[in-house]
């Protein structure tokens, strides 16, 4: 049995909330640059510039890539042989409370949904744990700026819709989004599940970096189908057109009811940030 520290875990969560708010994820940035490199349409691609010349600003000043730092999503993968001395949770609450003061990022959480009132802290984190064997602890911040989620959508087709109104629903998710999330996007895709189960896989999709398919072929195909099928809308970057509306997406499926197809769209916008670490 190994122990990790209710201390380690809030100073790991501080700098990763830094991290990941300062920093784009090499695989996003990777994309942007090959999108700059491919799109056709001018003002598109001095678009790209801009938003690539705000990116090494961002580098240079050690500065927030986007003014909407986010809500804190935090992903925990935790061995099943680890033990946390002291309050897991309000270790991770304390390092989002540090990181988002200690790096002068903008908190914009409310108490409560409908009285509001701003918490003063980024807290508390929107915190996801999934138990793994082993004496592992990898911990993920992913902010998440909500331009962008309110243009997230979750619908339970019908079995009889199958992948047609699968692909349908995700293209009409982007078509609707237009230029509000800040295109050109990034897509996590849920499908399969439960109405909860379905949205937490749409989130865990934008974990994954974008050059890294779906292990199973036909996901990995359809993804390349959604993204083509995407980037020919003309939206393109901040609505302005061209071909580079979306940068990539990854789809993340389970098993589901045999009556049910639910389907979830959880959009990012060419700032989609995540830092990790092991512990």
């Amino acid at each position: 049995m190994r122990t990790i520290s209710a201390q380690e875990i809030t100073n790991t969560v501080a700098r990763l909330c830094i991290e990941a708010n300062t920093r784009l994820p090499a695989d996003v940035e990777a994309a942007l640059a090959k999108a700059r490199q491919e799109e056709p349409w001018q003002l598109a691609r001095n678009t790209l510039d801009l938003l690539w010349s705000n990116l090494s600003a961002a580098k240079e000043a050690d500065l927030p890539i986007c003014q909407d730092t986010g809500m804190a999503c935090v992903f925990v993968e935790l061995g099943t042989d680890v033990h946390i001395e002291g309050s897991f949770e309000a270790a991770i609450h304390e390092g989002v409370r540090r990181g988002y003061t200690d790096g002068y990022l903008r908190k914009s959480i409310v108490t409560d949904p409908l009285r509001r009132g701003n918490t003063g802290d980024n807290t508390p984190a929107a915190i996801t744990v999934h138990l793994v064997d082993g004496e592992g602890c990898r911990i993920t911040v992913a902010p998440k700026g909500f331009g962008s989620e309110n243009m997230s959508r979750i619908q339970m087709l019908k079995p009889a819709d199958g992948v047609e109104g699968f692909k349908k629903f995700v293209v009409d998710t982007v078509k609707l989004a237009g230029s509000n999330p800040c295109p050109p996007i990034v897509l996590g895709i849920g499908v399969g599940g439960s109405f909860d189960k379905v949205a937490y896989l749409a989130k865990k999709a934008l974990l994954r970096p974008l050059d890294v398919p779906n292990p199973d072929p036909y996901y990995a195909q359809l993804e390349q189908e959604l993204l083509a099928a995407i980037n020919q809308l003309g939206i393109g970057p901040q609505g302005f057109g061209g071909r580079t509306t979306c940068l990539g997406l990854s789809i993340e499926q389970m098993p589901t009811h045999v009556a049910g197809l639910p389907v979830a769209v959880n959009v990012s916008c060419h700032v989609t940030r995540r830092a990790s670490a092991e512990l």
